[in-house]
């Protein structure tokens, strides 16, 4: 079998949880990847960590400027994405929809919604002059479900799967755009949910070893699915 060609990979909010493992595991088998957190800290820690090729840098999607000085950056380094990965949001604290602030509920908005199409703004152009990528938005069970206590987040997981969609039709043949839902995993913000029973759901490093591959099968036939990263064997 033929070893399989680099891929140039974009994943927003790699500080920590799906984010931070899913670079590990595309670094793993040899993709180059460029990511983007507001953790300072964080972003250091992975750029000493992993050298060019790889960069990382600090970057808010809910702030479109800071989204489009980086993409010039990766448009000045010849940095085109193979697959771009819309994977940073926040989710609010459990709590009913009529006591979610204001601010709390414009953040939600501004990081899973508007940062995701100001990531879409500015690295999409590039994908499509050379008529090849693939766009993956991630949504959540709760783009496709409810609970009590996040209506936020299902507002903008929803939105996600729609926004995909109608993405999905406007791109060309050789294109695509998915929503994808990841599953359950022990993450900070499924904790931050589910409490101390989230620790029965699987690790993301163990989640990475599934979604990789997954991520990296995607092509233009999968365009406009709404996908699950398969579950454990």
């Amino acid at each position: 079998m033929p070893p399989q060609k680099t891929k140039n990979i974009l994943i927003t909010g790699v500080s920590r949880g799906l984010g931070r493992a899913m670079v590990e595991g595309f670094i793993a088998r040899g993709h180059c990847v460029w990511g983007c957190a507001r953790n300072a800290q964080a972003v250091e820690e992975l750029r000493r960590r992993f050298p060019a090729p790889h960069d990382f840098q600090q970057v808010d999607v809910s702030r479109d400027a800071e989204v489009q000085a980086w993409a010039a950056k990766a448009a000045a380094a010849g940095f085109v994405p193979d697959l771009l990965i819309n994977n940073a949001a926040v989710v609010n604290r459990n709590a009913p929809l009529w006591e979610i602030t204001a601010e709390e509920f414009d953040e939600l908005i501004g990081i899973n919604i508007a940062g995701v199409v100001n990531v879409i703004r500015h690295f999409l152009p590039p994908m499509l002059a050379r008529d090849s990528g693939v766009i993956v938005n991630f949504s959540s069970g709760w783009g496709r479900s409810t609970s009590p206590e996040v209506a936020p987040y299902c507002t903008t997981k929803w939105a996600i799967e729609g926004l995909s969609r109608a993405l999905a039709d406007e791109l060309p043949s050789g294109m695509a755009a998915v929503p994808l839902n990841p599953g359950i995993i022990d993450t900070e913000m499924l904790r931050s949910c589910f409490g101390p029973s989230a620790k029965a759901y699987p690790k993301p490093e163990e989640w990475a070893k599934r979604a990789a591959p997954f991520l990296l099968s995607l092509g233009p036939e999968h365009n406009g699915q709404p996908l699950t990263v398969p579950g454990e064997e």
